[in-house]
């Protein structure tokens, strides 16, 4: 019977963390491609040693099944970056990318680097959909 409570537990918190990283919010507008970046509203937070706002992006085609990706953090099946923002200075340090052929890896010293000035269309749209959320974001 435990063990039966036990594979019970560990299916819910395998079906809750696969769930985690489903909820893609668009930012952009869509391209003359059908293309759009999104970022995950599951996986953002602000990180407490930075104090920055850590998101996924995503590049999916508006239509397609499935339209964002990856499924997870780290899967394989998207294409896109995490990024890490401060939203008083407006600028933003990359911690990783992803591709089918690449999967995510997190640079470990990111905190270190230099940040970039958010300066591209695509960035200033990003930066407006996640600050503005980031007082309700939890913090790791």
């Amino acid at each position: 019977m435990r063990r039966v409570f036990a594979l019970c537990a560990l299916t819910i918190l395998a079906a809750g963390s696969a769930a985690q990283a489903e909820t893609w919010k668009p930012y952009t507008s869509v391209s003359d491609r059908s293309l759009q970046w999104s970022y995950d509203a599951d996986y953002s937070y602000v990180d407490a040693a930075s104090k920055r706002v850590v998101a996924m992006t995503a590049i999916g085609k508006v239509g397609a099944t499935p339209r964002m990706g990856p499924s997870a953090p780290g899967a394989t099946d998207g294409v896109g970056s995490v990024v890490a923002l401060d939203c008083k200075a407006g600028n933003l340090i990359l911690l990783g990318g992803y591709s089918p052929s690449k999967p995510l890896a997190i640079n470990t010293g990111w905190r270190d680097l230099t940040p970039k000035k958010v300066d591209s269309a695509e960035d200033k749209a990003l930066e407006a959909a996640v600050c503005a959320t980031a007082a309700k974001l939890p913090s790791k």
